[in-house]
């Protein structure tokens, strides 16, 4: 029986060699490599890893590795992904909501994360969802103004 660090390590291993577009097909890769494994187990563990989900054209994707460097590529990259894949955005107070493509919550907020603004305390992403908590009401006034401006180009 591995480890959780240990399993984690060989589903970082089997999404850099392998295209792997399902949970399902990751959990089968785990299984044919001797690892006992529950899709919840791995769903649990894509979302600790922040393996980010890839498009590869004809509307097929893969999940990867997140690897940005300087925030200059992690802006460009925000941008990319919030005009590809945000859909809407909405605030209530200081907490905003943005509404994502299936799959490509964990991508976005791992960028806004990266990004370590002060004026953004935290985030928290489901499958198509990502919950951003501001600092106060005017700078969730002014991050909506700014994530409407990346969603629109």
């Amino acid at each position: 029986m591995l480890s959780k660090d240990q399993r984690q390590k060989r589903i970082q291993e089997i999404i850099a060699r392998e295209n792997v577009a399902t949970q399902g097909e990751l959990v089968a890769l785990l299984r044919a490599d001797g690892v006992q494994v529950t899709q919840a187990t791995v769903s649990r563990d894509i979302n600790e890893l922040r393996l980010v989900r890839l498009p590869m054209g004809k509307g097929k994707h893969r999940y990867s590795l997140a690897q940005y460097r300087g925030n200059e590529n992690l802006e460009g990259e925000l941008a990319r992904l919030f005009q590809n894949f945000v859909h809407d955005i909405d605030r209530g107070e200081n907490m905003l909501v943005i509404r994502t493509a299936e799959g490509h919550a964990s991508g976005v907020a791992l960028l806004l994360d990266r990004l370590r603004r002060d004026d953004i305390v935290g985030t928290i992403a489901g499958e198509d969802t990502i919950f951003v908590v501001a600092r106060s009401i005017e700078e969730g006034e002014t991050i909506l103004e700014e994530f409407h401006e990346l969603m629109l180009g």
